[in-house]
């Protein structure tokens, strides 16, 4: 799918995330507070096809902001008549889908770049790699807890270990893609580096998803993949990994 791009690729991207959008919704109902889902889905959708549509030769310039700007007046005008806290409802109702959208879009703006077939494949599986890394010599030498409150699991150990095995191991992947990619795609230094990145900052979207499930008292965001949780469970690290190579590809080239 990915070596497809276009608009297969931007389906898959947008069926996870409207999934992950509607699971949170449905956990901060748990803690009985009242989203809009369809605001949220919808929300999200205008941020992903602000990625998508202009990379198609579509004007978007306006419809975005415009159609943005109408969903926000319908949000305040059903929340305004709906009993309960509107201000905090009012507010998940955007956080989520601001959240997941935006950094989600990136997975798409990062395919439309040049080579983006090797930059998605070599940031993606970055952090899956990391993680790997932080869980075994975690498991082996793990004595420090990273964040006891919210993911009781991850050492110190771990964490330095997955920045080295991701940024090592990502650097071999991008000199596999750099035989098959252009000029501007991976080469092994640019995945060491960008490897090092993701590991050392993707993180932080686990500890988000983990806040969020402690607050609705939650094992998992959903039941989508079972024994894996739900979508948000599986793209809350991805998402960071997908902002940080589209922003790391944009210096590396100077745009």
């Amino acid at each position: 799918m990915i070596r497809l791009g276009g608009g297969w690729f931007f389906t898959l991207v947008a069926i996870i995330l409207t999934m992950a959008v509607i699971e949170f919704c449905h956990l901060m109902a748990r803690d009985r507070f009242r989203p809009a889902p369809a605001f949220a889905v919808a929300l999200l959708w205008v941020l992903l096809l602000d990625a998508q549509l202009p990379r198609m030769g579509l004007r978007w310039t306006i419809g975005g902001p415009g159609v943005s700007l109408v969903l926000m007046g319908s949000l305040t005008w059903q929340l305004a008549h709906r009993e309960g806290a509107p201000v905090v409802n009012w507010s998940l109702s955007m956080a989520g889908p601001l959240y997941i959208g935006w950094l989600g879009a990136h997975i798409i703006r990062l395919r439309h770049l040049q080579e983006g077939t090797w930059w998605v494949l070599t940031a993606l599986p970055a952090i899956w790699i990391a993680d790997s890394g932080a869980y075994f010599i975690g498991r082996a030498w793990g004595r420090h807890k990273l964040a006891p409150t919210l993911s009781p699991g991850k050492t110190w150990e771990g964490y330095i270990g997955g920045i080295a095995v991701g940024a090592l191991v990502t650097a071999g992947l991008a000199a596999l893609w750099s035989l098959q990619a252009g000029p501007a795609g991976p080469h092994p230094m640019e995945g060491l580096a960008l490897g090092a990145l993701v590991g050392t900052l993707a993180p932080l979207g686990d500890l988000i998803v983990s806040m969020i499930k402690r607050q609705a008292g939650v094992k998992d965001t959903g039941v989508i993949f079972p024994g894996h949780g739900g979508a948000l469970d599986r793209v809350d690290s991805l998402l960071w990994a997908a902002a940080i190579g589209y922003y790391f590809v944009l210096w590396l080239h100077g745009v």
